[in-house]
């Protein structure tokens, strides 16, 4: 039983200002908490110690927060992974570290602090429940968290960049930057829920943003398909007319591409764990967001920038003609 069996007839375009309107408040209101509050970097970009213990039975992670509170860490990050009685742990480096210059004498001090404070917590634990045993410490440098913040930021401008160049060989240039447009839109609003909320911005997180910009595009190349042939078969309807049938057309494949993805990303945030729900958050949001793009502004983009059918017809190469008749 099809759900979109006839094709629907919604005049999207008519509401493109307030779509346009809209989509720039959301951007606005997205730099100015990334500007005002920042991003919360996890320990992956800002360095710190990493502990992995196992209980001889399942634990609740506030009296683990608890202990770990009395022992002097407050802002440890607590969480589960793989099961009930393992817990993964991870503190903040300490300020005197946090700005060092890498060299034997610093890596020996970071190996040093890391030491102590795994010392100190598996003490702390061991006098709550002696069966506590630790499988795994490892020590994140600041360094080490700063490169991979910066990688991660030029690995988004290079993906960004490789699909300009791809929308402008497969299509016009006007489709090129309603592509771009619609991908930054998706990774601002996205990094501004970040923002807002407060959530932790780790590799995962950051894997999903890159994840959201190859989903979001997909979809964008789909609908842009559909306009292309559209407005080559289409002669006498307005650019208007033409992006209104192409979207209408492609909404029954649009919407249960995402409503399926959905289903799927909303199962791993609620059933995932600690360990992929900031991941689950940011695909979640990173498709809602890039379902709207894909209507709205990369399509509103392209009839901004005064598309018009004649700088979609193909031009015919010379001597095609005398080919075909013979």
């Amino acid at each position: 039983m099809q759900i979109f069996k006839k094709t629907t007839s919604f005049d999207f375009m008519s509401k493109r200002k307030f779509a346009m309107v809209f989509s720039t408040l959301l951007i606005l209101g997205s730099f100015y908490s990334i500007i005002d509050k920042g991003l919360s970097f996890g320990l992956d970009f800002t360095g710190g110690t990493l502990l992995e213990v196992n209980y001889p039975k399942s634990v609740d992670l506030v009296n683990v927060r608890e202990t770990l509170s009395k022992a002097g860490y407050p802002d440890a990050n607590v969480l589960h992974y793989g099961s009930s009685r393992d817990v993964q742990i991870r503190i903040a480096p300490p300020k005197e570290t946090r700005s060092a210059t890498v060299d034997k004498k610093t890596q020996k001090n970071e190996k040093t602090v890391t030491e102590a404070i795994s010392d100190r917590v598996l003490k702390a634990l061991i006098q709550v429940d002696s069966g506590v045993e630790m499988r795994r410490q490892e020590f994140v440098g600041p360094q080490v968290g700063d490169e991979l913040r910066d990688d991660g930021g030029l690995a988004m401008i290079y993906a960004l960049g490789a699909i300009l160049i791809y929308v402008l060989l497969r299509f016009q240039w006007r489709f090129a930057f309603g592509a771009v447009f619609a991908l930054i839109h998706d990774v601002v609003i996205t990094l501004g829920f970040f923002s807002v909320f407060q959530l932790d911005f780790d590799l995962t997180v950051l894997a999903a943003i890159l994840a959201i910009i190859g989903y979001s595009l997909n979809d964008t190349i789909v609908v842009f398909d559909r306009i292309r042939e559209n407005f080559r078969k289409l002669r006498k309807e307005t650019p208007n007319q033409v992006i209104n049938i192409a979207l209408n057309e492609t909404l029954s494949r649009t919407l249960m591409t995402s409503l399926t993805t959905l289903l799927v990303v909303a199962a791993m945030m609620v059933l995932g764990g600690e360990m992929i729900h900031d991941f689950s958050i940011a695909l979640f949001i990173g498709i809602v967001v890039g379902t709207y793009s894909s209507v709205y502004v990369a399509s509103s983009a392209i009839l901004t920038l005064n598309v018009t059918h004649a700088d979609l017809i193909q031009v015919e190469k010379e001597g095609a003609e005398q080919e075909n008749f013979e």
